[in-house]
């Protein structure tokens, strides 16, 4: 049965999304129905069909009472809106349904796992978050909350866990059992991700600590994800509070992808290499699923927690997630390109090969904010490397957004500096590529408000939003030196 305050809630998103004008919002990622959407939520493959939930507040372009906003698609490109599928309606979530997953269960329903909250006053004075973990089954649309909920509360912590960081479950089935990795703070007050198991998803066991921080990266482990990938075992965490290390990780919130292997009898990942998810400056609480072909594509909340205050006067909604995007391992490091899916709304090609250039140029027709464009860029000749390489963006002569490459020293910034926010906070981002002699490959997603970076087939990628007037639709090239490079441009068309 539809409760009142989540019957409140579709009947609000139905009246008042419809004054969202479609040009107010991006032709292909997703964005919240009206108000509020940060953390991807539920992100899964139900009846033939990818679900995708989200946190958030329909009334209010704010963080506040978490919801879960719903969306479907068959191709990861076009998204059917879907009523909001929860509300914070019970005793243990009244202060919030935050962060789970999702998985579709033998008897053909679809259960949902999320963190309810609940505050309580301490012996100090201070209010709290006290979190546990509760189910809801459904059928797509309605979902039930079960008469067990909470059905991993602080009883079922590990000594020294935290019942106030305890959040973000991720399940998957395997073997006939269901899985979970949850984030919790341990003694150390740094992060851990902690594994659970069940054979109904009503009663779980503790199984150990899957991997653990140790205040190396970060403290508080949000959002994991956890699955197999081309042999290995990936782990996805966004931690808090994040020291920089380098050019790898910034300050801040940020993306951590650990790649090793796995111990069945300790239940513990075994680290081999730890890098950044994405370099850019708009990119959170990444979320995966396993396609029915055997891709694992990925999406995260196109936003950053320090930003999120930057907001354009007058919006009706705030937030984005980014594209999906297909997932592999190389060379011991995680590759992330767009969905292929995106190749079947590519509008007429614009080619140019052997663009010999130095200084500033143009070429014709390539312009646009709904564009999938790739730049290859090398020396002109083979002992004459140029200085840097510069791709303007989202440009109308005050505004643009650019992407320098340095061969020198082996880097690409990312700078978003003049691309319209109105405030003084982090809008240039700097990170390490492949050193290959001045030779680079680029692949830019444009979709009116945002870019998505992806260098060189996917070895690094790069998420920023712009909030440029959609006029400001040029694109320029710059070197200091002399470089040719080609390009490739397609239109994005989803009409």
């Amino acid at each position: 049965m539809t409760s009142k305050l989540l019957q409140k809630a579709r009947d609000f998103e139905t009246r008042y999304s419809p004054f969202v004008t479609p040009g107010e919002r991006p032709a292909f990622h997703v964005t919240p129905a009206i108000g509020w959407m940060n953390d991807p939520n539920g992100f899964s493959v139900y009846k033939g069909e990818y679900h995708l939930f989200y946190q958030y507040n329909p009334y209010g372009t704010k963080w506040d009472l978490m919801h879960w906003g719903h969306v479907k698609t068959k191709d990861f490109i076009r998204w059917e809106r879907l009523p909001a599928a929860l509300a914070p309606d019970a005793g243990y979530d009244q202060h919030g349904c935050f962060s789970g997953s999702a998985v579709e269960m033998p008897d053909g329903r679809q259960m949902l796992i999320y963190t309810g909250v609940r505050q309580t006053r301490q012996k100090n004075g201070k209010i709290r978050d006290r979190q546990t973990q509760c189910v809801a089954f459904g059928d797509g649309v309605d979902y039930e909350k079960s008469d067990a909920n909470p059905v991993i509360g602080s009883g079922d912590l590990p000594e020294g866990g935290s019942i106030h960081d305890f959040r973000d479950p991720k399940i998957w089935r395997e073997n006939d059992r269901y899985y979970i990795a949850v984030g919790n703070r341990p003694a150390d007050r740094s992060g851990s991700i902690l594994l659970y198991e069940s054979t109904d998803g009503l009663h779980w066991k503790y199984d150990g600590v899957l991997a653990a921080c140790h205040n190396q990266y970060g403290r508080m482990w949000e959002c994991p994800d956890f699955f197999k990938l081309d042999g290995k075992h990936v782990l996805l965490v966004s931690p808090q509070e994040m020291n920089p290390i380098g050019l790898e990780f910034h300050a801040g919130n940020g993306t951590v992808c650990l790649i090793g292997g796995y111990d069945p009898k300790t239940h513990h990942q075994i680290r081999e290499n730890v890098q950044a998810v994405d370099y850019g400056l708009d990119f959170y609480a990444p979320q995966t699923l396993e396609t029915p072909d055997g891709r694992r594509v990925m999406i995260a909340w196109m936003q950053n927690w320090e930003t999120v205050n930057c907001q354009p006067e007058g919006i009706r909604y705030f937030g984005e997630m980014t594209l999906p995007r297909e997932l592999s391992i190389r060379d011991g490091r995680l590759i992330q390109n767009p969905v292929r899916e995106l190749e079947n709304y590519r509008g007429y090609q614009i080619l140019y090969r052997n663009v010999q250039f130095s200084g500033h140029t143009t070429l014709g027709n390539v312009k646009g904010r709904t564009l999938d464009m790739t730049v290859s860029v090398r020396p002109a000749a083979e002992n004459a490397v140029y200085r840097n390489f510069k791709i303007n963006v989202a440009s109308d002569g005050e505004h643009c957004v650019s992407i320098r490459y340095k061969p020198e020293n082996n880097t690409v910034r990312i700078d978003r500096t003049h691309s319209g926010f109105p405030h003084d906070i982090v809008n240039v981002r700097d990170f390490m590529v492949r050193p290959n002699r001045g030779e680079i490959k680029l692949r830019l997603i444009l979709d009116r408000h945002s870019l998505e970076l992806f260098v060189n087939d996917g070895e690094q990628a790069a998420t920023a939003m712009i909030y440029t007037d959609q006029s400001a639709d040029a694109i320029n090239f710059e070197t200091d030196g002399c470089a040719v490079m080609d390009v490739e441009k397609y239109d994005i068309v989803t009409d």
